[in-house]
């Protein structure tokens, strides 16, 4: 198999990157006169991705690009290359995070009502910080709460190209207030 000659130029773009590079942020590398045309940086990334198969990288495509990264088969043992320990995130903040990405645009009086506690402030900053989620607008009803959804830094950091949703997201039932049922003097706390 012959090499395609713009294989390790974007290779190379894509180890110095160290974040995803989109197919045209590569094209915009090049001087308008020697600029590739879109198939062919296409097909450079094909073939990377194909040479990298039986390696301990892999070319994957996310969100934000393409990107080279570790295999998850080798993620354990590359890990510990850094002293510091990943964060680990609580049980309230990856079910936030989950009722967000499943049911967005959702307001976090919703995430309440379907948790049936109180989002702590903490956990929406960590969620802000992170540039995981984002204000995509707002509620038209009185108050104008905000209107939640993830961002692209989502989709990366976890490998996806593209919010997925199960195909009932937006059927699966909410918690239900019979008529006549009174609503709980307080939520309780959150962390």
């Amino acid at each position: 198999m012959t090499q395609h000659p713009l294989s390790g130029v974007v290779e190379a773009v894509l180890l110095a990157a160290g974040r995803p590079v989109s197919v045209e942020q590569l094209l915009e590398l090049f001087d308008e006169g020697q600029r590739p045309p879109a198939e062919e940086v296409t097909a450079a990334l094909a073939e990377l991705q194909q040479s990298y198969a039986s390696r301990g990288v892999e070319l994957r495509q996310v969100a934000s690009g393409w990107r080279v990264q570790i295999r998850p088969q080798h993620a354990d043992v590359v890990s510990r290359l850094w002293q510091e320990r990943p964060s680990r995130y609580s049980r309230a903040l990856l079910e936030t995070l989950a009722l967000i990405a499943y049911r967005q645009p959702i307001t976090r009086g919703e995430i309440e009502d379907i948790r049936g506690v109180t989002v702590a402030t903490t956990i929406m900053r960590t969620l802000h910080e992170r540039n995981w989620i984002r204000v995509v607008g707002h509620r038209e009803v009185p108050g104008h709460p905000e209107l939640l959804g993830t961002t692209r830094e989502f989709l990366d950091y976890f490998g996806l190209e593209e919010p997925r949703r199960p195909a009932d997201a937006r059927r699966t039932a909410r918690p239900r207030r019979h008529q006549g049922a009174a609503r709980p003097a307080g939520r309780h706390r959150d962390g």
